[in-house]
């Protein structure tokens, strides 16, 4: 098949019940495979029961997001590959759009659709909404959610458009320029990796884009929770990573600072909020970072020597939260008429 849709699953049962049914029957022209992180929970049993011409890879542990779907991605044979998480709802006509946007502009190495909140189908959803932007200081952010204030879908950002990243919940990627690039890093575990690995395909020259004409719905928070001290703590570390190992050196030196200040600023609000455990979080993010950050100086080598696009299209010359808190701005499209 020249399509490979690849779930990633562990101790998912629940939401393989729920969801891997909209993916067989609406997902055509392509091999459905998922990819088990060493379920205890009998995913396993259960696919092999209620799904046996899904084709099963089983790995012997919890390898994470990122490393899950290196090795899923290694033992497929496809031209095109879907990073697709297991708590997705894909309608009928999800999947073409996106192979014909891969087809047509072959500059273009990985799209993604419209992500709809699949339990307040009037909204966004907060992973990837309608295409990843990153801003100055190096803070994700999308069309459709604005930090954690999410846009109801008037249509608005249905036109087609390049973008910094593709959300990992629904990703399609070219296989070959996944594996050239290295694929996923697998030390970040989970979290901020596919934003990690866009970057690293847009330096070197490849686009990535947003197609309003495909759209699926999604659960989010389905492995960890929006609120998981686990979460705040892979999310700060590894964005503190991601920029050390893809920012060139003057602007690093001029934003690492600042951002060291904003992340314990984060902290102790957390802190002031009474969440006691989520500042731990941030605490312990910034000192493993400090601590393994000369593990990623070959990756930085790396990233610089093969950058060719010095301004890269989809890093936005502001500071989303100040563009939010003090200038009010909550909706994507009232940062700039050109990111529309």
């Amino acid at each position: 098949m020249k399509t490979a849709v690849i779930i990633l699953n562990y101790n998912g049962i629940s939401l393989l019940e729920e969801y891997l049914p909209s993916v067989t029957a609406n997902t055509l022209d392509a091999d459905i495979i998922v990819a088990d992180n060493g379920s205890t929970d009998g995913s396993v049993q259960w696919l092999n029961q209620h799904y046996p011409t899904v084709r099963l890879l089983a790995f012997d542990r919890n390898y994470g997001f990122a490393e899950g779907y290196n090795k899923a991605i290694r033992n497929v044979e496809a031209d095109y590959v879907v990073l697709l998480n297991s708590d997705v709802n894909t309608p009928e006509g999800w999947l073409q759009p996106l192979v014909e946007t891969l087809d047509k502009h072959r500059d273009c190495v990985a799209c993604q659709p419209k992500i709809i909140a699949d339990k307040r189908r009037s909204h966004f959803e907060h992973a990837g909404a309608a295409g990843g932007f990153i801003d100055k200081y190096g803070y994700p952010l999308c069309r459709g959610r604005m930090i954690d204030i999410v846009e109801e879908d008037h249509g608005q950002y249905d036109t087609d458009i390049e973008i910094f990243w593709a959300t990992g919940a629904c990703m399609m990627i070219r296989r070959q320029a996944y594996l050239e690039a290295g694929g996923l890093d697998s030390r970040f575990f989970a979290h901020q990796e596919e934003i990690d690995l866009c970057w690293r395909l847009k330096a070197r020259g490849h686009s990535i884009r947003y197609v309003g004409r495909s759209t699926v719905y999604h659960l989010g928070g389905g492995s960890l929770g929006y609120e998981s001290p686990r979460k705040v703590y892979l999310n700060f570390r590894n964005n503190a990573l991601m920029l050390y190992k893809n920012l060139p050196a003057n602007e690093y030196w001029h934003i690492a600072p600042f951002r060291l200040l904003l992340d314990y600023l984060a902290g102790l609000q957390m802190l002031l909020h009474g969440k006691k455990e989520h500042f731990k979080a941030v605490i312990n993010a910034r000192r493993d970072f400090r601590k393994t950050k000369n593990d990623f100086r070959a990756d930085r080598r790396t990233n610089l020597s093969l950058t060719v696009t010095k301004k890269i299209k989809g890093r936005l010359n502001l500071w989303v939260i100040w563009q939010v808190y003090i200038n009010k701005k909550t909706k994507f499209s009232d940062l700039h008429p050109s990111t529309k």
